[in-house]
């Protein structure tokens, strides 16, 4: 399964998304900072699940329809910055849908998340990232992906520490995603999962966006200690 990521830079990148998709085929693209009121209904091989709706500028997943049945869609708001209180209100900060993978015959979710600019501190990111983890949790004791912007350059080991206590595992790509300042350059986009192995995160070419797509190859199933001497069992 194929996952892209892209936070579009205030809907700038949006005219690379068809041909973003045609090239590397994902079965679910998450964006963020998309322009909802535009976002088109099919979108190089992919349906629109749904979109958040109290601000412009906000999150959408779509979904490849040969492999996909879209069960339910929510969107939450999640704490607020004191950036998005005064300065540019973010009302949700969440989208996720359930889907039935048809070729595999299950279940998952996935999810697009834009954490609190760099403005905030990343106690308030951790508190977001939490709470985000929490209402996928209520929607279903599934297997879960959420990617997205995470605002989350720096002590990204001491996160991944917090992610593995509450189940959650940490995938970065294989590239910074972020470049646009030197003193912030690094992994903003990533990934965090459970019940998935995720075999791979790719950061894709640059664009206009400030942030670089990423891609996100995600698998069932887990790999067996090698002392147990049992093959891998993962359906991709």
């Amino acid at each position: 399964m194929k996952v892209i990521s892209y936070n579009l830079r205030k809907n700038k990148a949006s005219g690379e998304l068809v041909a973003l998709t045609e090239e590397f085929g994902p079965d679910v693209l998450a964006l963020q900072e998309a322009d909802t009121l535009q976002l088109p209904a099919e979108l190089g091989g992919l349906h629109l699940a749904d979109s958040t709706h109290r601000n412009r500028l906000g999150l959408a997943i779509y979904y490849r329809r040969d492999r996909f049945t879209a069960e339910s869609t929510q969107t939450f708001a999640l704490k607020k910055s004191l950036h998005d209180m005064v300065l540019a209100p973010a009302h949700e900060r969440l989208i996720g849908t359930r889907l039935t993978d048809v070729e595999a015959g299950r279940e998952l979710i996935v999810a697009s998340f834009h954490a609190a600019p760099l403005t905030a501190l990343n106690s308030l990111r951790r508190h977001q990232i939490k709470a985000a983890h929490e209402q996928l949790h209520a929607m279903g004791d599934v297997p879960t992906l959420m990617v997205g912007d995470y605002n989350y350059p720096l002590f990204q080991k001491g996160l991944g520490t917090k992610m593995q206590e509450s189940g959650y595992d940490l995938s970065l790509s294989d590239r910074s995603t972020y470049t646009r300042y030197k003193m912030f350059r690094g992994h903003f986009d990533f990934a965090t999962s459970v019940g998935l192995k995720i075999d791979r995160v790719q950061t894709l070419r640059r664009g206009i966006s400030d942030h670089l797509p990423i891609l996100v190859d995600a698998s069932y199933g887990f790999a067996v200690p090698e002392d147990d001497g049992a093959p891998e069992s993962a359906a991709r």
